[in-house]
């Protein structure tokens, strides 16, 4: 079972759910598994095929399937205003499971006609907070580093049948997904931009470089961001510069949802896994909560650097400091603990033989920090 699945079940009886995330993160096996648990009975329909995309659009289905899962509905150019027709009429008939990619969140954020009709879930991978009984922790750790937290190639664990599975995801998003829903032509372009921010994973990202390196538009560097954001493939980590008056403002940091994905060192890796299981968590309390609640990064004009600041309802709740294998306090992060005095303070270093304590700075191991996950 998913760490989203009960929640998930429980909105199911007050209104329809929406779960998005990245291709082949594990949502239709979850709504099918919920499908399968729905004593009421229900069907599961596909608009990627044929048979259901007709059946779709002819509101084809039995009464008693009281349950309705309709995946990859976002490829419908109408699917927002069908639904909500669908659902005003039919509601108390039915219960809706709508799953989907990149478009689920865009529409979420943008205006919606669908507002007060729903609930949005997020879906991520697997985490240290969160991995299957017969796993332990150690192996968990190792599977994440090196073939990522995607449930086919971490259940695997077979490197090479990762890396292919990890190329053919790539080729279906970008030729694929970004085709079908971004006006973008220069498909290989946009490989090479990819390819370039899985090497600079950790670093702030200045648009205007890899602009040059491509040989293209800023402003279309931008916009590719955006599009590789809203397909679930990267995420940006902004500064946080509230009560900072030399903080930097603009360049943001790039971190994967696959930590496969990174091209780097052991320590880069090691951060983009804790950016990703840092932004789970975040993503968990704003679903399931209702919170405001944001990733951000720390680095003032002198240079002085702390990995993520933990944001929520505008309130600095934490300081996460990331190291490989340096179980030292970090000298910047004490300076920002004093300077801004957040509720809490650590740093979370991979190769830690044992916790302590130091001028307030929590210094302690992955596996200690993500023990007790939100969800349990």
């Amino acid at each position: 079972m998913r760490y989203i699945e009960p929640y998930v079940r429980d909105d199911l009886q007050k209104k329809m759910v929406f779960v998005g995330g990245p291709r082949q993160v594990g949502k239709t096996t979850m709504a099918k598994s919920i499908l399968v648990q729905e004593d009421k009975g229900g069907r599961y329909l596909n608009w990627d095929y044929d048979e259901d995309r007709q059946d779709i659009l002819a509101q084809k289905w039995a009464t008693e399937d009281r349950l309705l899962v309709l995946d990859e509905l976002h490829k419908f150019p109408r699917w927002k205003n069908w639904l909500k027709g669908l659902y005003d009429v039919t509601g108390e008939e039915h219960s809706f499971l709508v799953t989907g990619s990149a478009r689920l969140d865009v529409y979420r954020r943008g205006g919606d006609s669908l507002l007060g009709r729903y609930h949005y879930w997020r879906l991520h991978p697997f985490t240290l907070d969160e991995i299957p009984a017969d796993i332990s922790p150690q192996d968990a750790f190792t599977r994440l580093m090196t073939v990522g937290g995607f449930p086919e190639p971490f259940l695997d664990n077979d490197e090479r049948e990762a890396r292919r599975w990890r190329r053919e995801r790539f080729d279906r998003v970008i030729r694929e997904d970004v085709r079908d829903l971004e006006s973008i032509r220069n498909i290989q372009s946009l490989s090479l931009f990819l390819d370039l921010l899985r090497t600079r994973v950790g670093g702030m990202v200045i648009l205007s470089n890899l602009a040059g390196d491509i040989q293209i538009s800023p402003k279309t560097v931008k916009t590719w961001l955006e599009v590789l954001e809203r397909m679930y493939l990267v995420f940006t980590v902004k500064p946080y510069t509230k009560s900072l008056p030399r903080a930097i403002l603009k360049p943001p940091k790039v971190y994967f949802f696959d930590n496969g994905d990174v091209l780097g060192d052991e320590g880069a890796r090691f951060e983009n896994l804790v950016a990703t299981s840092l932004l789970k968590r975040l993503h968990f309390l704003e679903d399931r909560d209702g919170f405001r609640c944001e990733l951000r990064y720390i680095r003032d004009k002198e240079g002085r650097e702390v990995d993520f600041a933990i944001i929520k309802e505008g309130v600095l709740e934490e300081l996460v400091e990331v190291k490989y294998s340096d179980d030292t306090p970090s000298k910047h992060l004490s300076y920002y603990a004093q300077r801004l005095k957040p509720k809490k303070v650590t740093q979370i270093v991979a190769k830690l033989k044992r916790p302590y304590d130091k001028n307030g700075i929590r210094v302690v191991d992955p596996f200690r920090y993500f023990t007790e996950p939100l969800w349990r």
